[in-house]
């Protein structure tokens, strides 16, 4: 069964940093493309990385974040890291990890990141 725990998020100010990290289990995310999106109120979700598998391969990134997130892979640990710096007030989402594709595993619960003016 896929399951999917993103955590690392907080409250910031704008400026700072924060790495997010997604762990899963039923999934080996080196045989995968993986991604980040975010969720805003009242806004649709939105894939602001991605990563192709299998060797990280090459990473994308929305041009809202370009330059200043930086997705990354630990494959000994499973696990997949969104490093945020130079966060902007605009950054203020609920930050999950998926398949950067139409279908998509199960959901997890995401992580809050706040960033304050």
């Amino acid at each position: 069964q896929v399951q999917l725990v993103e955590s690392g998020g907080g409250l910031v100010q704008a400026g700072g940093s924060l790495r997010l990290s997604c762990t899963a289990s039923g999934i080996i995310f080196r045989l995968n493309a993986v991604g980040w999106y975010r969720q805003a109120p009242g806004k649709q979700r939105e894939l602001v990385a991605s990563m192709t598998s299998p060797s990280g391969g090459s990473t994308n990134y929305a041009d809202s974040v370009k330059g200043r997130f930086t997705i990354s892979r630990d494959s000994a640990k499973n696990t997949v890291y969104l490093q945020m710096n130079s966060l902007k007030p605009e950054d203020t989402a609920v930050y999950y990890c998926n398949k950067p594709t139409v279908s998509v595993w199960k959901w997890g619960q995401g992580t809050q990141v706040t960033v304050s003016s």
